[in-house]
């Protein structure tokens, strides 16, 4: 079968890149409250299922989707505080605080660049090329582009088609990897690309559309010989 694929994007944040929860968390941690992972993926599912159906109905950007998280897990504590739901919200937003790198992710991304050519979509606050370099990863790609430097955020298909253009590339032949359906998965598709989730907490498990790992990526993008 001829490949048809000649280019993939990712996302960063819950994609490439992960939470460093010690510094998103430190206003809870200052109250010595600790959440456990599986607190924080739970509220993560939750929220991107609010979310979608939130962003789907109207909605123009996905910055609310960390007040969304954050009055939820708050509400988990049986905490009422939005001064520190603000505090924890500007903390997520801050791009160097995604900056946990999974196992086998560069090699993974090398593998992947022996075939295709690749690149990163993310909306972020202009910083996001020096992020992926301190994390050793920014070599990787061809192209970065981010939201703050663009002016235009996901799912707006002016970012999309930013990047393609950089690229070279035609959105036919173009793969989008990102972790929110209504952001990533809708705005990709809406641009003419192929999308696949990166959903690590489980939240789109039942619909197919996921993977839980660059790893299940890479075995997923081979077997299907794109």
């Amino acid at each position: 079968m001829t490949k048809t694929l000649k280019a993939i994007f990712f996302d960063v944040g819950n994609t490439l890149l992960f939470p460093d929860w010690t510094k998103m968390l430190d206003a809870l941690h200052q109250r010595k409250i600790f959440p456990t992972t599986e607190q924080l993926q739970s509220i993560e599912r939750k929220t991107k299922n609010e979310f979608d159906a939130i962003l789907q109905g109207g909605a123009a950007v996905d910055h609310g989707f960390w007040y969304i998280f954050y009055s939820h897990l708050l509400e988990s504590l049986n905490i009422q505080d939005g001064p520190l739901r603000d505090l924890l919200v500007t903390a997520t937003r801050i791009s160097a605080n995604w900056c946990v790198i999974r196992p086998g992710t560069r090699e993974t991304l090398q593998w992947l660049a022996r075939e295709y050519r690749l690149g990163v979509i993310s909306n972020a606050d202009g910083k996001i090329a020096q992020v992926l370099e301190r994390c050793g990863i920014a070599d990787c790609f061809q192209v970065i582009v981010d939201s703050g430097i663009v002016g235009y955020e996901k799912p707006h298909p002016a970012i999309f088609a930013a990047a393609l253009r950089e690229m070279g590339s035609v959105p036919e032949a173009s793969l989008y990897v990102g972790d929110i359906y209504s952001v990533d998965y809708l705005g990709a598709t809406a641009a003419g690309m192929r999308a696949i989730l990166m959903d690590v907490c489980g939240a789109y498990r039942e619909t197919g559309l996921g993977v839980e790992s660059l790893q299940e990526l890479e075995m997923v993008i081979e077997e299907a010989e794109l």
